[in-house]
């Protein structure tokens, strides 16, 4: 399922309303989905959000950024470059999941133009880049997009690193939501989204349409929920046939 924007730069109210619908970024479209194929097994998908006043970062957020203190951070309007996209490769050379191709691939798309408000955190260790992190910002809310990083510098935790920075950036802009993406149940690749404070998580109820606080209870509930409807879909479909 998708909604276009009609308008030539998607207005920040309209990207607020879109992610509280459980609509993110996919390219210069949004998109949501409740189900993810892997290995010919149906997973759920569980989207996130952050309610940044409850945010409290504990002793090992503290420590992340403690560790990372010497390199040196900037935030500004993204402009893709050969450095970011040399970055992004080494970064895709080192992963075991199924990434995009370049970051240009994976944002635009061969277009010219971009509906949204984008960022990138730049993190440097002197003058060389070892990480950039891309967002996306409404009004009151950021949308976290993309992180990539030096895999030599694995020992740093660059990809939580840069999850932190994005929420005090956020911070700094008075909003009040952070928007990590999705988690999927029974599927742990994706849990890392839970570091900053799962306290101040909350998970969107898809088939009632409103947010909750997050526990994986309350997780294994929706996906339960979420199967049997499928079930019920597929059945149909079936019978449709």
């Amino acid at each position: 399922m998708s909604a276009i924007p009609q308008y030539p730069v998607l207005r920040g109210d309209a990207l607020d309303y879109y992610l509280a619908q459980g609509y993110y970024r996919m390219q210069q479209d949004l998109f949501t989905c409740q189900f993810l194929p892997v290995d010919g097994n149906m997973f759920t998908v569980h989207w996130l959000r952050l309610v940044l006043p409850l945010v409290q970062f504990g002793a090992e957020q503290r420590r992340l950024l403690r560790l990372n203190q010497p390199f040196s951070v900037s935030i500004r309007p993204l402009q893709l470059t050969e450095e970011h996209e040399a970055l992004y490769a080494r970064y895709r050379a080192s992963t075991t999941f199924d990434a995009p191709a370049t970051i240009e691939s994976f944002l635009l798309d061969g277009a010219t133009h971009t509906v949204f408000t984008t960022s990138i955190i730049e993190v440097r260790d002197g003058t060389k880049l070892i990480a950039g992190g891309i967002f996306d910002s409404g009004i009151g809310s950021l949308a976290g997009i993309m992180n990539f990083y030096d895999p030599a510098y694995r020992r740093h935790s660059l990809g939580k690193y840069l999850m932190l920075l994005k929420i005090e950036y956020a911070f700094s802009q008075q909003m009040y939501y952070y928007y990590p993406g999705y988690l999927v149940q029974g599927y742990p690749k994706f849990d890392y989204k839970l570091f900053a404070c799962r306290e101040a998580t909350e998970v969107f109820d898809s088939i009632r349409g409103y947010w909750v606080p997050f526990s994986w209870p309350e997780v294994a509930r929706q996906s339960e929920e979420l199967l049997a409807n499928w079930d019920v879909d597929e059945d149909d479909a079936a019978n449709l046939g």
